[in-house]
């Protein structure tokens, strides 16, 4: 099992950015993938972006992109997500999760590990 911690979450105005980082613990991030969903009230969890820790490819709902960029840190076994040009709609609970294989997967429950979550609150 790996342990994932989310950080960085909080309160924005509209147009303004956030980092979030996801930072794992038990193991290290030496492959397989990482995504970020997020969870309003009345939806489902939705991937929104996600890397493959080779570094080959990352994703991004059409919905985030030119806006989220996914990054990581393999020396500090950490995943950000840096949240640019926050809109109110992007307001969410946001988890961290991982699964041992190195294909990203838009569906919840490929996924293994799973970060408590972390509010973003993004105020029009």
């Amino acid at each position: 099992q790996v342990q994932l911690v989310e950080s960085g979450g909080g309160l924005v105005q509209a147009g303004g950015s956030l980092r979030l980082s996801c930072a794992a613990s038990g193991r290290t991030f030496t492959s397989g993938a990482t995504g970020w969903f997020r969870q309003s009230p009345g939806k489902e969890r939705e991937l929104v972006s996600g890397i493959n820790q080779s570094g080959e490819t990352a994703y991004y709902a059409d919905s985030v992109k030119g806006r989220f960029t996914i990054s990581r840190d393999g020396a500090k076994n950490t995943v950000y997500l840096q949240m640019n040009g926050l809109k109110p709609e992007d307001t969410a609970v946001y988890y961290c999760a991982f699964r041992e294989s190195r294909y990203i997967s838009t569906a919840e429950s490929a996924y293994d590990d799973w970060g408590q979550g972390i509010r973003v609150t993004v105020s029009s």
